[in-house]
């Protein structure tokens, strides 16, 4: 069938002429003669379409019109008119009619109109879709990741983010948790509500009390007056709790409390208040290492651990490197205005080379540092810090696989790089360390494609 349609219609041959009409076209049709029962219909079953006369006994077209749009915005209404009443017609499309037809007219004109609005009805619903997958795209633009690790981790945000459940995530410093709590707070249902973010390891543990449940006036020196915390901030959206391994026994109990019964009472006061927060959390610690240590509640951990998200180090997702490469790259140099900048093979095999104990935000830095030092048209390696560089020099040259000439290149390549490292890129000192001549050295980098 190509689409439901109610139509209310009190005279009889009308109706019945054009309930025809649309079933022979293949719509499914149910007809009715008045406004009551029309609107009766509405509520116990669900249409695409409502064909409808303005005048009707009981409720008029208008009053149709109405009701229908109350209970389901998105439905279409299609009003039939006498010539006279066009201006009335007019008006119902203001109020959300997508047309109107005059009487008299023919079957084939009704088709054109019907067939009109359940292409736009497609089209409507093909654009939803489009915002929605670029929407989806937007939420994640940040982590970059096309390794079968990150799409796990994409996938299983995308499950659990319309939810309210707890999520744990586990990973590295600089791997992307805060871009991962973000992501699960966009795709939710309470996206538009306050988003607060708390770094547990940043606050000192006398303040993290009352920063977290507010306070009463009077409550310690200087609360002169009461303050709301960042559970009450956070009511009906979504607080993240960063770094949530290094928060203080003795406010984990408390956080235990509030998570169990969703109610927190202000430092100083005695009232309870209801709150309504999705909680997110985070941590580079090993917690079930610091339950065994004692620093850690084994209660709280299996309260927040209902769904663990793991962040792999960037060392374990080799495959993205290219792709995170390229993103930075094309972020920075439209941020600093060069854009069409590329990074030379030299600069671009230390890259891949690293292993990344800081993570994707080491990487990052490194390549703002670049785009930043960077006065040519290309990105070399003296323009990446030094843990880059020395790569550069460390690529092996040692193999029983590699040709002895091959070797000696690679040998040569080393010793220049590190004499120009030494020397900071100033070619007449490196000659000098090198025991060559200038021009020699200019020949030595031609040959060995040194880009410098």
């Amino acid at each position: 069938m190509k689409g439901r349609i109610l139509l209310i219609e009190d005279e009889l041959s009308m109706r019945l002429g054009i309930s025809h009409a649309l079933r022979e076209n293949g719509y499914d049709i149910i007809s009715c003669e008045d406004g009551n029962q029309g609107v009766n219909l509405l509520g116990h079953e669900r249409f695409d379409l409502v064909i409808t006369d303005l005048r009707l006994p009981g409720l008029n077209g208008m009053e149709v019109l109405s009701k229908a749009k109350e209970m389901y915005p998105d439905i279409g209404v299609i009003l039939i008119t006498a010539f006279p009443e066009v201006e009335t017609a007019v008006s119902a499309i203001k109020q959300g009619a997508f047309d109107y037809i005059s009487k008299p007219f023919t079957n084939e004109a009704l088709l054109i109109v019907v067939k009109r609005y359940f292409n736009y009805r497609k089209l409507k619903q093909e654009n939803v879709r489009l915002r929605e997958t670029i929407k989806g795209r937007a939420q994640f633009e940040n982590i970059i990741g096309e390794s079968s690790v990150m799409k796990a981790v994409f996938d299983l945000i995308n499950t659990v983010a319309p939810t309210d459940v707890p999520v744990l995530i586990r990973g590295e410093s600089g791997t992307g948790k805060e871009l991962v709590a973000n992501a699960l707070h966009n795709l939710s249902e309470r996206k538009d509500k306050p988003f607060i973010k708390i770094n547990c390891a940043a606050i000192p543990e006398n303040l993290l009390e009352s920063e977290l449940f507010g306070h009463e006036k009077g409550a310690f020196t200087g609360a002169v007056q009461a303050r709301k915390g960042k559970f009450e901030a956070a009511n009906g959206g979504t607080i993240f709790f960063d770094e949530i391994g290094d928060m203080p026994l003795s406010l984990q109990v408390k956080l235990l409390r509030v998570l169990e019964d969703q109610e927190i009472t202000r430092l100083g006061g005695y009232k309870g208040i209801k709150v309504d927060v999705r909680t997110i959390f985070a941590t580079s610690k090993d917690l079930k290492e610091a339950i065994q240590e004692g620093t850690f509640r084994e209660d709280l951990f299996y309260r927040i651990n209902v769904v663990p998200i793991h962040l792999p180090p960037l060392r374990e997702r080799g495959e993205d490197i290219t792709a995170l490469i390229e993103y930075f790259l094309k972020m920075y140099s439209t941020k600093y205005g060069k854009n069409g900048l590329n990074i030379s093979p030299d600069a671009y095999k230390s890259l891949l080379a690293y292993d990344y104990p800081g993570n994707v935000r080491e990487l990052k830095n490194a390549i703002e540092r670049a785009v930043l030092l960077s006065t040519g048209s290309q990105i070399y390696v003296t323009h990446l810090p030094s843990v880059f560089r020395k790569m550069a020099e460390d690529l092996p040259c040692i193999s029983e696989d590699l040709p002895l000439e091959e070797g000696v290149k690679c040998y040569e390549r080393q010793r220049i790089l590190k004499a120009l490292e030494q020397t900071k890129g100033k070619k007449i000192e490196a000659a000098a360390r090198l025991g060559i001549s200038r021009k020699v050295l200019w020949k030595k980098l031609k040959e060995l494609n040194i880009d410098i």
